[in-house]
């Protein structure tokens, strides 16, 4: 059933004339008379007063039209991207709400020309009321859409919205749909908090996003440094053992991170100078494998204090580490690395 005759169908049951129909809207009979016929669709706006008009649901009016495809919805943004290199914002406006008021119940198509045409009006200069009402009340009606990622997108969309009109308390509610894990969350705060002035906040999240950040491209450069490693591209897996090296030195993390990337690689090379080098720099800087809580970097972030026992520890299992004959084993006879062993056995 199209959406003319849904209108037509509870219309008619609630007794009303399309002339009173359209009087209660604020529009003409004319245009409630084409919406039945199917020669045009309600403006998007109207949809939730013709539903409570009706007395039914927004669903029951919009239970016409099945989901557009993924193809379809990308035909749109193609040709909204060819109009507004061709034309006016105006003309690619009116066009994509045409578009939208056919197929009102299709959130994702909603949803992303809600954020093409914000973009370019951004882009353009434009910022009429009547063109931020309409792609307001897209964001905010895909917001409410059951699926995560589109409410994620509106809520993406409504961020920048607010935060551009410097409406920081509405961006802020924004910001609630990101789950927790979702480190865009922790971002999007601490740039409200930036802008409020909220300094010390805005501080301690960058840092704690800048400290994970880290412990997270560290693991990514070690997938890749072992995939190469087994692979036997060693010239990859250098190059990955590397980055690990410079990656915690520009982010402060002390040396003991700077150096222990490259173990596995001198283990695995059978370079003995290497490994000896880094196994001695690993135990020598022990003692401050914590070093990055004394960090600039850091200091809004609250760390706990190491404990002794942690660092000794940390040493016993190195020593464990060394005595293993699969990967150090053709140390077994170096002199330098029996008396690093036997040093801190003894």
């Amino acid at each position: 059933m199209q959406i003319g005759q849904v209108i037509r169908k509870y219309r008619k049951i609630k007794n009303l004339t399309q002339e009173e129909m359209a009087s209660r809207l604020g529009v003409s009979a004319p245009a409630v008379n084409k919406w039945e016929n199917g020669n045009s669709f309600p403006d998007i706006m109207l949809l939730a007063p013709i539903a409570r008009l009706l007395d039914i649901t927004p669903d029951t009016l919009l239970e016409f039209r099945e989901e557009m495809t993924e193809e379809e919805i990308r035909e749109i943004v193609c040709e909204t991207d060819r109009r507004m290199k061709e034309g006016t914002y105006e003309e690619a406006f009116l066009w994509v709400k045409r578009k939208v008021e056919e197929y009102p119940d299709c959130e994702q198509l909603m949803v992303q020309m809600a954020a093409v045409l914000d973009a370019n009006g951004v882009m353009r200069g434009i910022h009429e009321k009547q063109y931020e009402d309409v792609i307001l009340w897209w964001y905010q009606r895909a917001l409410e859409s059951k699926d995560e990622d589109i409410r994620i997108m509106a809520a993406e969309g409504l961020f920048g919205f607010y935060k551009r009109k410097g409406q920081y308390d509405k961006a802020e509610e924004c910001v609630a749909f990101f789950s927790a894990q979702n480190p865009e969350k922790k971002w999007r705060l601490a740039e409200i908090y930036r802008e409020t002035g909220k300094t010390e906040e805005a501080y301690k999240i960058y840092e704690e996003l800048l400290f994970s950040s880290y412990q997270r491209t560290s693991a990514y450069f070690y997938g890749i440094f072992r995939l190469a490693a087994d692979g036997g591209n060693m010239e990859k897996a250098r190059m990955a053992a590397a980055k690990m090296g410079e990656l915690a030195k520009v982010f402060e993390m002390g040396e003991y991170y700077q150096v222990s990337g490259s173990l596995e690689l001198a283990a695995l090379e059978k370079d003995a100078d290497a490994a000896v080098n880094i196994a001695e720099k690993m135990i020598l800087n022990a003692e401050n494998v914590c070093g990055y809580t004394e960090s600039d970097l850091y200091q809004h972030m609250a760390f706990k204090n190491v404990n002794p026992e942690f660092v000794a520890n940390l040493k016993n299992n190195l020593i464990k580490l060394f005595q293993d004959e699969d990967s150090f084993g053709f140390l077994k006879e170096d002199a330098r690395w029996k008396k690093l062993v036997g040093i801190e056995n003894s």
